[in-house]
């Protein structure tokens, strides 16, 4: 499970997660906060591996060592950063690893030479871009997206999930044939800023939260790797 770091630049995202990033960020959301309701959700029953995906400046505004210690009190498993390049993220991959979380790498159409090094350093599950851009929802992809999903499925030996732009369970069935598992983000924020106000209101809350279920659930399930 992905849980998001609401962020107030976050280039990597269309609008329907720009507005919800603000509408957290309006309500007092930070890190520390995403990071501790990881823990509630993990004391709720939820138990799949969480993963907390943040940009790198929040990371970099709270004490490194204080940073790790809030994961492992909050059994986060992973951590996905998707502004911090190749380059520049040897040094947090070990920093995960030291502290035994799962560092997942993002790979888009690049250079095979790139993609075999990004590959070789991959842990947990190789996060697959789907489509070049920010977040959000597509009705159909480039063709060449899927001579490259197989590429990178040929030269991984972790699993791959696809990412970016996956709005309907037709893609969901799609994607899920030539990799290991699909990532939906938008779709679901889109639903959850569709239902907000009977969320918010206590006589509508529990019939909305089973409506957004029932949506989600119509994508294949909670556990889309194979």
């Amino acid at each position: 499970m992905e849980l998001g770091v609401a962020y107030s630049d976050p280039l990597a995202d269309g609008p329907l997660i720009q507005r919800a990033s603000k509408r957290a960020l309006d309500q007092g959301m930070n890190i520390v906060k995403a990071i501790e309701l990881g823990g509630e959700m993990k004391k709720n029953g939820v138990n799949i591996p969480i993963i907390l995906f943040t940009y790198y400046n929040p990371v970099l505004q709270l004490n490194k060592e204080y940073f790790f210690a809030l994961l492992r009190e909050n059994h986060i498993d992973g951590l996905l950063v998707p502004d911090l390049p190749l380059e520049e993220s040897n040094s947090l991959q070990e920093e995960c690893k030291s502290h035994e979380v799962t560092y997942i790498s993002l790979v888009a159409p690049t250079s095979e030479s790139r993609l075999k090094t990004i590959i070789e350093q991959a842990e947990g599950f190789v996060y697959c871009v789907s489509s070049l851009g920010v977040t959000g929802i597509r009705n159909e992809f480039n063709s060449s997206v899927y001579p490259f999903i197989r590429t990178v499925k040929n030269l991984s030996t972790v699993p791959v999930a696809v990412g970016f732009g996956i709005s309907n369970r037709e893609q969901v069935i799609k994607m899920n044939e030539i990799s290991d598992g699909v990532v939906v983000g938008s779709a679901l924020v889109r639903k959850i800023e569709e239902l907000k106000d009977r969320l918010i209101s206590a006589e509508t809350r529990n019939q909305a939260l089973q409506e957004f279920e029932d949506y989600a659930m119509a994508f294949g399930g909670l556990y889309s790797l194979k």
